[in-house]
């Protein structure tokens, strides 16, 4: 029998690399920074193993320890030392971020994103300012447009810091207007937004909030975080933020929803973004840690399949240990 088509011919060491359809780079990622204003020495985060709360004085320190991986940017989340019911410190001039930021543009040549959000911040672990609404479940929710004051705030504040790019994650309806807006008044015209456009309300989060601290306090996200349920909405979400001045789409979560990443790809020209989020990274530690699965193999694969899907840049807690990797070959 004679078979003229044979795609195992192309699948041999030497040539399988020159016919791979999709390949991982360190430039390809962006590297969570945890900095926390409450101590003085680093905190190793249990649920996120390799991962750790650096204090303020270290940050240049630990984003050094990215750069040499051959990754540039790096995304700094706060842990502030007080939170109140608004999250001022959030936007204080010498807030966790803030303070950072400063050092490690002034000591690094990384690429600095900034988190835009106010869960880590608020007493009660929402995303912004809450409001009473009699005759609804629950009375107290996040009260929208007040809460778009306070995000462009923090987008300034921290482009006063030195941020190179803000990122607001919050899922608030006008979040990218009002930031864009303000950056523009103020001078920022350049500074690029990388919005979380479509946000999912996810059960994959909750090794981040323990790592923030940030677990609302009552209830849930639901009421402004997307259903897992829906795609079209999502397409929504994007869309709105394309038009009122999104230079980034994120979509996350990343592995439960690379048919999110795939379908924004498709539709629209923006870079898109993914983040492979805590619990993503938690899980496949966990079943490495019982030997069911070689854990660098199964992150490259993990990470690989994201970029596959549609994703120009991967925010992922395996990124410096892929870029190690992939540095060596």
């Amino acid at each position: 029998m004679i078979l003229r088509q044979r795609p195992r011919r192309l699948r041999r060491d030497g040539f399988r690399g020159l016919v791979s359809e999709t390949t991982l780079s360190s430039s390809d990622f962006i590297a969570p920074v945890f900095v926390d204003a409450t101590t003085d020495k680093r905190v190793p985060i249990d649920s996120m193993p390799g991962h750790e709360r650096v204090p303020v004085a270290e940050a240049v320190d630990r984003v050094e320890e990215v750069l040499e991986t051959g990754i540039e940017s790096v995304i700094i989340f706060g842990v502030p030392e007080s939170k109140d019911s608004s999250g001022s410190r959030a936007w204080a001039d010498d807030g966790v971020v803030q303070r950072a930021v400063r050092d490690i543009t002034r000591k690094t040549d990384a690429f600095i994103i900034t988190d835009v959000c106010m869960c880590e911040y608020t007493d009660h672990g929402h995303c912004g300012i809450l409001e009473e609404r009699a005759h609804e479940s629950p009375t107290l929710t996040v009260a929208n447009d007040a809460t778009l004051n306070r995000l462009a705030q923090i987008a300034i504040s921290h482009a006063d810091a030195g941020a190179q790019m803000v990122a607001p994650s919050s899922m608030t309806d006008g979040m990218v207007e009002a930031i864009r807006a303000s950056l523009d008044e103020h001078g920022y015209e350049d500074i690029p937004i990388m919005s979380t456009a479509a946000k999912y309300e996810s059960a994959f989060y909750g090794p981040f909030r323990e790592a923030t601290e940030g677990d609302p306090a009552f209830s849930d996200r639901r009421h402004y975080q997307m259903n897992s349920a829906n795609v079209r909405e999502a397409m929504q979400e994007v869309a709105l933020d394309v038009e009122q001045g999104a230079d980034v789409l994120m979509v996350k979560p990343a592995l439960a929803y690379l048919d999110v990443i795939r379908a924004v790809r498709k539709e629209f020209d923006h870079p898109v973004a993914a983040y492979n989020v805590s619990g993503e990274y938690a899980m496949l530690h966990a079943a490495a840690e019982k030997g069911w699965l070689d854990l660098d193999t199964v992150a490259r694969e993990s990470v690989l399949s994201i970029k596959r899907a549609g994703a120009d840049l991967i925010l992922t807690y395996f990124a410096e240990t892929i870029a190690g990797s992939l540095s060596k070959e």
